[in-house]
């Protein structure tokens, strides 16, 4: 079977994007479909038996054997589970998401070559899962698919998410092949993870910190997880006045666009003011759009972050009183809407110390870090134990085409994901 390397430079050119650099993939595009019948392939080769969900979630099964024998469905119960997401940000890295279920397939190959030569013997079946709409980026809601799995959304409102394009979730997921009736929390499934472990590039520079690197100034190639960053999404919509370019005097108008850059530079100065916290502006959409037409409405999206969820629903009020005034002295008026948001997570404790336990035999001195992006694991975490490995990103640079893994640290996360499985197994 294919190195990590060689899954990864497999889905190399699947896009591509040539307008932003690095990828796109959002969920149900035609690059994120081929990205799930390449895994559907890869885990077929392998012998696992692939099925999707009512969600949306690909799930490929290294079933327990008795002699020849495959035991029966009822025995994937309490599995454990390992994978990631396939879709990306728009002109994202190759490595978000992508990397931890390639290396989930390569972990299995490990396995089995040593199941085979008699050094693994298996207790409970393990899965390769692959959740859809983990970033967001087509719905506007991140880890959409184990929200739902988890019933950690309603699946009402998910189903009413319209994309750019105004497209539902549910027209989307039923011109895929799903039934949007049986969306929602899966306790069946839930039941068949026993503990889930995730796989991802490190989206920072933790691993590459004056605290762990050597006298070459390279750090460890793989972290273990301890928490996810308590985060959330808003929108903030400006209400202004549209009108002509060329016949509104400059003292006539009612701009929310002039409204909406001012609100961009108030995120970022309460922000700084509070340690800790991060806020971003990532996304704005002006209405109707012309070069040569004053907007009636501008559309701001808001991420904000920080430790103590106090803090950001202190950081998000503020904000918003300050984009009200904003809008005002502008003659326009702004409201906020809450989108998503998933309080600050910290991971199984016992299953943290056997993560740590198993790295370290393939990286001494892995450290422990928490991260400041959201994954599927962190919202599985609140109906089963979930752990993190993270992979050295030399750039610290993430959600970015010049996000990067060096082959050499991907081989040994593979590794230490193998040896981590292995000992849970």
């Amino acid at each position: 079977m294919s190195t990590i390397t060689g899954l990864m430079a497999a889905i190399a050119d699947t896009g591509r994007d040539e307008r932003r650099g690095g990828y796109s993939r959002a969920v149900y595009t035609d690059a994120e479909q081929d990205l799930r019948e390449w895994f559907t392939a890869e885990a077929s080769a392998r012998g696992l038996a692939v099925e999707t969900d009512a969600n949306g979630i690909l799930w490929a099964w290294w079933d327990l054997h008795d002699g020849g024998t495959r035991l029966p469905e009822s025995s994937r119960r309490g599995a454990l589970v390992t994978g990631s997401h396939l879709d990306s940000v728009p002109g994202g890295g190759a490595f978000d998401g992508p990397l931890g279920v390639a290396s989930a397939l390569a972990a299995v190959d490990l396995l089995r070559r040593r199941e085979e030569s008699g050094a693994l013997h298996r207790n409970r079946a393990l899965a390769v899962a692959v959740f859809p709409e983990e970033e967001g980026s087509r719905f506007g809601v991140a880890c959409l698919g184990s929200r739902l799995l988890a019933g950690a959304i309603d699946p009402a409102k998910a189903l009413r998410l319209r994309d750019a394009d105004g497209n539902t979730f549910a027209d989307v997921s039923r011109a895929h092949g799903l039934d949007p009736d049986r969306m929602g929390r899966d306790e069946a499934a839930l039941g068949r993870i026993g503990d889930f472990v995730e796989l991802h590039v490190e989206q920072g520079r933790g691993l590459n910190s004056a605290e762990f690197t050597d006298h070459a100034g390279r750090g460890p190639a793989v972290a273990v997880g301890s928490s996810v960053l308590g985060h959330g999404r808003w929108r903030i919509s400006v209400t202004g006045q549209g009108n002509h370019a060329g016949t509104t005097l400059m003292e006539d108008r009612a701009d929310p666009m002039v409204a909406a850059a001012q609100i961009v530079l108030a995120v970022r100065k309460l922000a700084a003011a509070v340690p800790g916290a991060r806020a971003t502006v990532g996304r704005l959409e002006p209405v109707p759009g012309g070069t040569n037409v004053i907007a009636s409405r501008v559309d701001l999206w808001l991420d904000v972050r920080h430790p103590e969820d106090a803090v950001v629903a202190d950081l998000v009020e503020r904000l918003h009183g300050q984009a009200q005034k904003i809008a005002a002295f502008e003659g326009c008026s702004a409201q906020l809407f809450e989108e998503s948001y998933s309080g600050t997570v910290h991971f199984d404790a016992a299953l943290a110390r056997s993560l740590e336990h198993s790295v370290r035999r393939t990286v001494p001195g892995a450290p422990v870090l928490a991260t400041g992006a959201g994954h599927d694991a962190g919202v599985l975490a609140s109906v089963v134990p979930t752990g993190m490995l993270f992979v050295r990103n030399p750039t610290g640079i993430s959600h970015s085409p010049e996000e990067f893994v060096e082959d050499d640290d991907a081989e040994a996360g593979v590794v230490a994901l193998a040896d981590a499985l292995e000992d849970l197994l």
